[in-house]
Order: structure tokens, then C-alpha cells, then sequence
């Protein structure tokens, strides 16, 4: 899950991370009370969407006036915004962060990911991000200028870590004290709240020696928001694809892509297998789903309304392998979806009461398709996709 820079702000705020004063916005009149409330003459008018490359797609504006103020926010709520992250559709903004603006020297990158390689989180960190470059283009054109700290979850990140990345900055010692404070700050973050990323790019250094995250995203295990409700309330669903943010009430995993061959399975590893599968068979699955181990007929059922929602479906198929789901349950969900169904669907059984899943499926006098293995049921999927005959 991700959240907004506002939002991601407030969070390291709480631990010791030094960001700029702001508040957020959903209109221009609210705008302008913010940055009258926050008083000084240069405020930063913010699109909050979650994405990065706000301000090269012109969703980051500096004022002067509180009228600047006004004409920012009405010309960006409301508006999609477009940046190399979101693609051509772009995302609309629903609010802002107004922020006093904060007149720096030097532009640094800090950066905390979990290293599913090595099972640690990596700390990275750049002082080559002048000119608005992203991190991205350093590794490839500078990778020398990337420094990068391993932490060992045993003992956590170390002061002498946070040292060490800071004098790698070039920071001088008042600055660094900052800067120790600021990855401390982040790691506890990261470790405290069950985050994937945290990312400050630009932590600035200003004119008096200030160490300030002028930018921050933050993104979170989906897994552990259940203990981490502080977070979990700060979930905008107008950010995300409409079809996860409705999986995600049925307890379903659901991640769209863009082929034509919609998946119902259970496990996220039968499910990458069967992937794998419609692509060596010619095909491209429209998406990833998992109904889980409980797969109730109410909740195949869902499934399969949600992936009938992708306009792009000319297939459906049903891969399901029972051990602590049951097939019979499964196939009375499919049946029950299946009745009104404007695509052809090739439903495979196998494990926990698969005769009797199997039977469902054979009397319910409806044109499903069955396969007795992963690789027909793939086969079968993608020549109904192109709209070929199947035995």
C-alpha cells in the first residue's frame, strides 16, 4: 500500500525526521487559508497522487501571492496528472500539500528497500541527484557515486552506518548530526511500521545547515496493515485500480495486466505457474488472482465478477487445486458465476473432493470447458481467446 507525501511526511515526523511545516488541501480556498496559517512569503503548492515525478509533469508549483496560491490549486484539483510512473492514463487529483517552501544548496537522495535477495533492508544514498535526476539514471550512468549499507535485522541499522553514508555525502559535521538523525529516524520507520520503501528524494541541505526531507513516499506490507491501523487509515482508494481496491474487499489478491485470459486460481504460486503457461501456450493472462484457501462459492462468485469488470476478457480459466479448499465448493461457485457468462470458460479441478467438484461441473448442463491438467487447461484457454473450436 502506498500514501501520499503528506501523509508519508507525518509518519517520519514521529520519528525524529526534520520536514518542512504544511498542511493539506481539497480546495483553493482551503489552500490559501493553509499557507496564511503557515505565514512566510514562498509556499510549494503539491498534487498529491502516488507517484513520483510530480513536479517535471508540472504538479509541483512555487508561489508568491496567495492568489498564486489559489490559481495553482485550481488548476490542479481535478486535473489528471500524467508522469513516467503512471503511464498515459495518468491519475486525478483529489487534493493538495501546501508547504512552505524551503530555499536549499545542495539536493541528496536517501532510500530504504527490503532486499528479498539477500533478506535485508538496503539503504542507498546519492549526491548526485542535482537538476531533478532520478535515482534510477544515476545507477546506470554514475553507479560509482551510489552508496549503499546493508543492515543486519539481528542488531538494526547502526549510528556508525548512519555515519558512514552522511561523511559519504560530503557533509561537514553539523549537517552530518542532522543527516544521523534523519536515516535513524527512517530505519525506525521502516522496521516500526512494516514498510517495503521509504524514499527521500530531495533531502536538501540548506543555507544554514539544515538537513531537511523536502520530498518523501513511503510504501507498506499489505500483509501487515492488520497490526498497523494508523496506516491502514490513511489508504486513498481513488489512487488505486478500482478492481484491486474491490478484490481487496473480498479478501481477494488481484493485480490486472493486459492480456485477454482472465485467471481464477488459488495460490500465488499455481497462479504464477499458470501464468507462465498461457504465455508458452501463445496466450497473455488479463490478470493475476488468487482466491486464497478458502474459497467459498460466494467468494468464487466475486471473482468472478471482478474479473469480468476488464472489458478486455475473451476467456476465463478456472485453475483450482484443492488442499484446504475443497473443489465441490468451488465448482458451485463457478456454476453459479457461470450462468450469465458472455465469455468461454475452461474450468481444471484437482485435490479435495474433486469427484464431486468434477460431477458439479458435468451435470450442471451449462458449456463449460473441463481439462484434466495445468498445460490443457492453458492450451484450451488460449485457442477460445482467438475464438477457436475446442473438444
Amino acid at each position: 500500500m502506498d500514501v501520499h507525501e503528506y501523509q508519508a511526511k507525518s509518519l517520519l515526523s514521529g520519528f525524529g525526521v526534520n520536514v518542512p511545516p504544511g498542511g493539506v488541501a481539497y480546495s483553493a480556498d482551503q489552500a490559501v487559508y493553509v499557507a496564511t496559517e503557515l505565514g512566510g512569503a514562498h509556499w510549494a503548492v503539491k498534487a498529491q497522487i502516488h507517484s513520483g515525478g510530480r513536479g517535471k509533469a508540472g504538479g509541483v508549483k512555487l508561489c508568491r501571492t496567495y492568489h498564486d496560491v489559489a490559481v495553482a490549486a485550481n488548476a490542479m484539483l481535478g486535473a489528471k496528472l500524467v508522469t513516467n510512473q503512471t503511464g498515459p492514463e495518468g491519475k486525478v487529483v483529489h487534493r493538495l500539500y501546501v508547504e512552505k517552501a524551503t530555499a536549499f544548496e545542495r539536493e541528496l537522495y536517501l532510500g530504504f528497500v527490503l532486499d528479498r535477495k539477500i533478506e535485508r533492508i538496503r539503504v542507498i544514498a546519492s549526491a548526485s541527484v542535482e537538476g531533478g535526476m532520478e535515482i534510477e539514471e544515476i545507477a546506470k550512468e554514475r553507479p560509482e557515486s551510489i552508496l549503499q549499507v546493508e543492515v543486519e535485522p539481528a542488531v538494526g541499522m547502526q549510528p556508525f552506518q548512519a555515519r558512514q553514508l552522511a561523511f559519504g555525502l560530503g557533509l561537514n559535521l553539523k549537517q552530518v548530526s542532522q543527516a544521523v538523525t534523519i536515516i535513524l529516524g527512517c530505519y525506525r520507520a521502516f522496521r516500526d511500521l512494516d514498510a517495503t520503501m521509504v524514499e527521500i528524494n530531495p533531502l536538501v541541505v540548506t543555507k544554514d545547515d539544515q538537513v531537511i526531507a523536502l520530498d518523501a513516499k513511503m510504501s507498506f506490507d499489505d500483509n501487515a496493515l492488520f497490526r498497523r491501523p494508523q496506516v491502514t487509515e490513511m489508504r486513498d482508494s481513488t489512487q488505486e485500480d478500482p478492481r484491486e481496491a474491490r478484490a481487496a474487499e473480498f479478501g481477494l489478491n488481484y493485480v490486472g495486466l493486459e492480456g485477454d485470459i482472465g485467471c481464477i486460481i488459488n495460490g500465488a504460486g499455481l497462479a504464477m505457474a499458470t501464468m507462465d503457461n498461457i504465455k508458452y501456450c501463445g496466450g497473455e493472462p488479463a490478470n493475476f488472482l488468487d482466491v486464497g484457501g478458502g474459497a467459498s462459492p460466494e467468494r468464487v462468485a466475486a471473482a468472478f465478477n471482478l474479473v469480468l469488470t476488464d472489458q478486455n476478457v475473451k476467456c476465463i480459466l478456472v485453475n483450482i487445486f484443492a488442499g484446504i479448499n475443497r473443489c465441490d465448493w468451488v465448482a458451485q461457485g463457478v456454476v453459479q458465476a457461470a450462468k450469465d457468462l458472455r465469455v468461454p470458460l475452461v474450468v481444471r479441478l484437482a485435490g479435495t473432493n474433486v469427484e464431486e467438484g468434477q460431477k458439479i461441473i458435468r451435470e450442471c448442463g451449462l458449456p463449460i470447458v473441463t481439462a484434466d491438467s495445468l498445460m490443457e487447461a492453458c492450451e484450451k484457454s488460449v485457442k477460445l481467446a482467438r475464438g477457436e473450436q475446442v473438444s
